[in-house]
């Protein structure tokens, strides 16, 4: 095992994240700027689409790191039936959701590692919803756009927040720890749209924390990660009317992570995807 890896597994990374939350807060400017030019140094970050393109006017690191875009700078796909990709980054897996021997689906992880689609949830009735759906797993990276989109339009239904471990959910750490995803702390959103036959169709946004980049925000409860759970945690938001557009902003990294979108039998994703493409928020899926 490589002692990076290694190093994940005995770190505290809650209490690390909880530094991190705090430092990226911080308004002293020769911080704030020191941290804000070495991440666009050395990821490139093209500031051009940002709508505050100057680093220095940033109040905070980490309000550098959830910056709006230009309008204009991503859009929703033409086809008013397309799945929208709900994040830029770079897709880290997608496919099937494949039944096991006992009939429960599984996503792909990477070589040698699935995981359940009920143990990603924390709900077994929930997940039989995607059974023989699809699903797609984009990372985003310290040089990405770290708001999250709606893929379709729907109603939110219940957002669950899973207790886990904050495992980095960088490409060589997906590749080497089983079950990642079903183990880090977790929002999970789940929506109802509605179908080209007009019945309804269920679908989830599951935003995954990560060491160090661990809080989770969205647009109808603010903050929602941190503070950390120590149970599963479910909110019932069926009587509050809260309907989002598609390509409507969800929610919002404060840092960066991984989005795993699931969809439906109905929902067909394009054969011109693949792992490791590059993806942009509007992008049809």
């Amino acid at each position: 095992m490589r002692w990076s890896l290694w190093l994940q597994y005995a770190l505290p990374h809650r209490a690390l994240s909880r530094i991190v939350y705090w430092a990226t807060r911080w308004t002293w400017r020769p911080w704030k700027d020191f941290l804000i030019s070495t991440i666009i140094k050395n990821y490139n970050v093209d500031m051009s689409q940002a709508l505050q393109p100057d680093a220095r006017a940033y109040v905070s690191f980490n309000a550098f790191f959830t910056r709006a875009l230009k309008p204009g700078a991503r859009n929703a796909p033409a086809d008013p039936r397309a799945v929208a990709c709900p994040a830029d980054g770079t897709i880290s897996q997608l496919g099937a959701i494949v039944a096991d021997q006992s009939g429960a689906g599984r996503i792909f992880q990477a070589k040698g590692f699935d995981f359940s689609v009920a143990e990603l949830l924390g709900d077994e009735a929930a997940a039989a919803a995607y059974t023989n759906g699809s699903f797609i797993t984009i990372y985003l990276s310290p040089r990405d756009y770290h708001r999250v989109h709606m893929p379709l339009a729907g109603t939110l239904r219940e957002t669950v927040h899973i207790p886990g471990r904050l495992f980095s959910v960088a490409p060589f750490t997906v590749e080497a720890v089983p079950r990642l995803f079903a183990r880090n702390e977790r929002l999970v959103c789940h929506f109802d749209g509605i179908g080209m036959d007009g019945n309804r169709l269920p679908f989830c946004v599951v935003m995954v924390g990560a060491m160090l980049v661990s809080s989770v925000e969205t647009v109808w409860s603010g903050l929602e990660i941190p503070p950390y759970a120590s149970a599963i945690t479910r909110k019932n938001w069926r009587d509050k009317s809260i309907r989002l557009e598609r390509f409507a902003e969800m929610g919002r990294f404060n840092m960066g992570s991984t989005v795993i979108v699931l969809l439906p039998q109905a929902c067909v994703l394009s054969g011109d995807l693949a792992a490791g493409n590059a993806v942009q928020v509007g992008q049809p899926l």
